[in-house]
């Protein structure tokens, strides 16, 4: 089974501001699979970076891939979806 790579990333320009989250999807050996990014609106950098990765797996379940390996640059993103109780309360909805 090949391994897909997802780099994702949020932005916000200041706090809270128009952001953006987006993604690349790529396989094991660095060739490109796929590409995305959207428009979040008024939203925290936080918020951008979590919409990115729900949107990464959202995109990455569309395309059938099962084997992926995820990247984000927030630590608290990763222990997010890792350890459920410590998510803050204004991302429980982004959970569901």
């Amino acid at each position: 089974m090949k391994l897909i790579l997802i780099n994702t990333n949020g932005a916000a320009t200041r706090y809270p501001d128009l952001a953006t989250c987006g993604c690349i999807f790529r396989g094991s050996m660095k060739e490109f699979i796929g590409v995305f990014s959207a428009f979040l609106e008024v939203q925290t950098v936080l918020v951008a970076e979590f919409c990115g990765v729900i949107h990464a797996m959202e995109e990455a379940q569309k395309m059938k891939l099962t084997n992926v390996w995820l990247e984000c640059e927030s630590v608290l993103i990763c222990v997010a979806f890792t350890v459920r109780t410590n998510v803050p309360w204004m991302l429980m909805k982004y959970l569901s």
